[in-house]
């Protein structure tokens, strides 16, 4: 019988390289884990790591949720026509400006993959979403994190950070994890300083909790590569079915859409996303119990005499001594937060504002540790 020779190839060299060293996102934890982790009954859990909605999802996408389970054996419209027209008329920009992901976190992969080639460059902040590095490396291409002075950005730090080889430039307002809140004269004269050869992506995931959020469709209007990220997952409370947008100009739209997956955005969160536009009394709700949150928080804080960062979104951050411990003794005690140390931020904790009663519970075990 002839003897069978096997040859294994090592599967990394199949891979491409910059698959080799990606980082792997690091999310909240789940409630499930921390139950099984600790022995904990999941129901008695309080998750504020996430920036979830603390009111839960909007009852009026919940309902059209429902009615498009009906319809499931049909494809989504992958075209995204009435989400389209919806968003459109809410934002009084074309359906053609438009391009819909899996979650606004999608659509910024679908930015990297349609602009960054391995020559080129983008340009963010050190303590910004993450995101935005990972999607450059995944494409091969290079990062530049510019420092954050006081976990803010310095506007004049990330001009000069910008070189004939960068593309993209990432901005989140409110800032993702610091809170920190950036105004529209820093934002549109930065804009108006950039190179042609630039596309600015500026992240509006938390502006629906801010008063006067800062509205970039002006630089659209005047025709500046600017393109604007915004999500359900916050505000509307659909995090769990992923639905986000880019809005832009036209061109910059119809190259990325050259990109994006077929089907990429499911029925039903089609269907909660359009139901959700119309949902103004939960969008004011949140914007409410958020504003009463962050106060109870940092009343506590005070009386604390612990530092701590509030301006805006629906979160705030705390600097403690050994913050990953007290992050540990937290979810002993059944209260999830978030630890900061992929982001070079290893004494601070964030803490997504929650209701009154969950504000509470998280402030009393905080306390405790104090």
């Amino acid at each position: 019988m002839p003897s069978i020779i096997i040859y294994q190839m090592k599967i990394e060299k199949l891979a491409r390289p910059s698959v080799l060293s990606q980082p792997v996102y690091q999310a909240g934890k789940p409630i499930e884990h921390v139950a099984r982790e600790f022995g904990l009954d999941p129901d008695n859990i309080l998750k504020m790591a996430s920036n979830e909605n603390p009111l839960g999802p909007c009852p009026m996408g919940v309902e059209a949720a429902r009615k498009a389970l009906g319809s499931l054996n049909y494809y989504p419209d992958s075209g995204c026509y009435e989400i389209g027209m919806k968003v459109s008329e809410v934002m009084g920009l074309s359906p053609k400006q438009l391009v819909f992901g899996n979650g606004s976190n999608e659509v910024i992969e679908l930015i990297a993959h349609t602009f960054l080639n391995p020559e080129d460059n983008s340009v963010f902040g050190a303590q910004s979403f993450i995101v935005y590095k990972l999607s450059t490396l995944l494409m091969g291409a290079q990062c530049k994190e510019v420092p954050m002075p006081g976990l803010r950005y310095d506007f004049s730090m990330l001009l000069d950070a910008v070189d004939e080889h960068t593309k993209l430039v990432f901005v989140a307002n409110p800032n993702n994890p610091t809170g920190t809140v950036a105004t529209k004269d820093e934002i549109f004269d930065f804009v108006r300083a950039l190179p042609e050869h630039v596309i600015f992506c500026y992240d509006e995931a938390y502006s629906d909790f801010q008063d006067d959020p800062v509205d970039i469709r002006p630089l659209i209007a005047e025709g500046r590569n600017v393109i604007g990220l915004k999500t359900f997952s916050k505000i509307y409370g659909l995090a769990g079915l992923r639905a986000g947008y880019a809005y832009c100009g036209e061109e910059i739209a119809s190259f990325i859409n050259r990109v994006r997956e077929p089907f990429n955005l499911n029925s039903i969160a089609q269907a909660a996303a359009i139901a959700a536009l119309d949902d103004k009394e939960f969008y004011e709700r949140s914007r409410r119990v958020n504003k009463l949150g962050r106060r109870q928080i940092e009343k506590k804080f005070d009386e604390l005499g612990v530092e701590y960062i509030s301006e805006g979104g629906n979160f705030i951050m705390v600097k403690v001594e050994n913050a990953l411990g007290k992050f540990d003794a937290l979810q002993k005690a059944g209260v999830i937060v978030r630890p900061n140390v992929g982001y070079g931020l290893p004494d601070w904790l964030r803490i997504t504002i929650g209701t009154p009663g969950q504000n509470d519970r998280f402030l009393e075990e905080f306390a405790r540790l104090i």
